[in-house]
């Protein structure tokens, strides 16, 4: 009977691999991260560089997330003292993936970044950025980006141009990118970045703190999600699991006590009974010769 069960078993788990309709292939995806820096900084006197990455706000979904932490600091950067790399009044950052939607969203309010090098003067300063994608399935996705008010890169005033990038170079101090309003989409994929600087400083030239890399703000993307598509059922057909592998009463006694491999087991038995009385027989013929 045991070996019955497992042979049982390894037809329910076929039927299950092949007869259930799938539900859906993909739930669809969503980020959104308010602020990320990736620089080397490198210190007077030191040898190599040391990596300096930080990373505020960032979410994912399937699921619902949201965070609105104002501020990033990082210590021992600064000739081992703290430096606010980001100072903000608002900020927000949420993915959320539900009912067929992927979409995420960023927000920085009035937030200024500094680097290492740069106590006194803002690398940038931005009266407002978001950035916003959406994939619905069925849909085009949508990426939207928006740099509002002012922005000021090393103290000068920068021209907002949709699409664009600006450079801004103070003698003494270094040069900053900046790529503004950025947005990108396929056909199952949407991504916006609102400000993205590429960074070179290096303080009065002196070697203090030389700082480069990337800085960006308020950044999102989305993957639609996939609608739902059913496999059929390797008859032609889908059949609920219970069907597959209910047992049928003209072939299955398990109720009384046997199996269908019964029928066969009383062959082979009734075989080997025959072959034993045979041999019983002749074994007796032998031994009456012998006397």
């Amino acid at each position: 009977m045991s070996a019955t069960g497992l042979l049982l078993a390894g037809s329910a788990l076929a039927a299950e691999a092949t007869a259930v309709p799938a539900t859906g292939t993909s739930r669809g995806s969503a980020t959104a991260v308010a602020f990320r820096a990736a620089l080397d900084v490198s210190r007077a006197g030191a040898d190599g560089t040391t990596p300096l990455r930080a990373t505020l706000n960032e979410v994912r979904a399937p699921g619902t997330a949201e965070k609105k932490t104002l501020d990033v600091t990082l210590d021992q950067v600064n000739r081992d003292r703290p430096v606010r790399l980001l100072q903000a009044d608002a900020v927000r950052a949420k993915a959320d993936v539900a009912d067929g939607r992927a979409e995420a969203t960023s927000r920085l309010e009035r937030a200024r970044v500094h680097v290492p090098g740069l106590p006194a003067l803002s690398l940038v300063e931005v009266e407002q950025v978001t950035a916003t994608a959406t994939c619905a399935s069925g849909q085009k996705p949508v990426a939207e980006s928006q740099v509002l008010g002012p922005v000021t890169a090393l103290g000068k005033r920068v021209p907002l141009a949709a699409g664009g990038t600006a450079t801004v170079e103070v003698p003494g101090v270094g040069t900053v990118r900046l790529s503004l309003s950025q947005r990108e989409t396929t056909s199952a994929t949407a991504a916006a970045t609102s400000l993205r600087l590429q960074v070179s400083v290096d303080p009065l030239r002196l070697g203090v703190e030389k700082v480069e890399g990337t800085v960006t703000l308020a950044q999102a993307t989305c993957r639609s999600p996939q609608p739902a598509s059913e496999s059929p059922a390797p008859s032609g057909r889908s059949a609920p699991l219970a069907q597959s592998v209910a047992p049928s009463p003209k072939t299955d006694l398990a109720e009384t006590g046997g199996s269908p491999m019964t029928p066969y087991l009383l062959a082979v038995g009734a075989v080997l009974v025959t072959a034993g009385g045979t041999a019983a027989a002749l074994a007796g013929r032998r031994s009456r010769r012998n006397r």
